[in-house]
């Protein structure tokens, strides 16, 4: 059976890790807007044409334009047996057009996994980051500390700093952008039926099989 899945969570929820365990279990193309921006402008298909003239002028890149690149990439035969979204939609209007894309096509969603963790742990988590002044060395408040502490583990510096993206403030700005525009999507997509939440702050593994559990029950 097909799996064509839509992967949801805030930054910092870890998205990417599981991203790349589905990608590999079901062998199915993830699918990144990032990405297939770049590859249809860069491919120069009559979307990505579009989406350029749209760039160059530093303007936001409409729904329909926006829409249309994916379509392209669905139509793409590595999707036959499934893909797997990531960034995509990001407002209700393009939730609805992936639903008509999806019927169009025979490739509608069999399911949306959203990787939810409270916001609070997310803001440790990416505010932890900190930097070596003299090498660049980086490590992380949570996760990877210097051996001794304040001296850095590579040249034996003791300046840090941390990035403006990365202070408290920013990343807590950022999450309530985001938290904003998913609250919608996951309300359509819970009145759908196909909303699976996965508690995202267990240990990689145990997110890994929940999501697992979840794509095994779709069979």
């Amino acid at each position: 059976m097909s799996k064509n899945l839509l992967l949801m969570g805030l930054p910092g929820a870890g998205k990417g890790t599981q991203a790349e365990n589905i990608v590999e279990k079901y062998g199915i193309p993830h699918i990144s807007t990032g990405d297939i921006f770049r590859a249809a402008m860069k491919e120069k298909t009559p979307m990505g044409v579009k989406a350029q003239q749209y760039i160059d002028k530093g303007e936001l890149v409409p729904d329909d334009v926006t829409c249309g690149i994916v379509e392209e990439r669905l139509k793409q035969a590595d999707t036959k047996n499934g893909y797997l979204l990531d960034g995509f939609p990001r407002t209700l209007e393009q939730a609805k057009q992936l639903e008509i894309m999806g019927e169009k096509l025979d490739k509608k969603l069999d399911a949306v996994i959203n990787i939810d963790v409270d916001p609070d742990i997310l803001v440790a988590r990416l505010s932890g980051r900190f930097i070596c002044k003299s090498c660049g060395a980086t490590y992380h408040k949570l996760y990877k500390q210097p051996k001794v502490e304040g001296t850095c583990d590579n040249c034996g510096g003791h300046a840090f700093y941390q990035r403006s993206d990365d202070e408290p403030e920013t990343v807590k700005n950022r999450l309530k952008v985001n938290l904003e525009m998913n609250t919608p999507l996951v309300d359509f997509y819970s009145k759908l039926n196909l909303l699976h939440t996965v508690a995202g702050d267990q240990n990689i593994t145990d997110v890994t099989k929940d999501i697992n559990k979840i794509l095994t029950n779709l069979d």
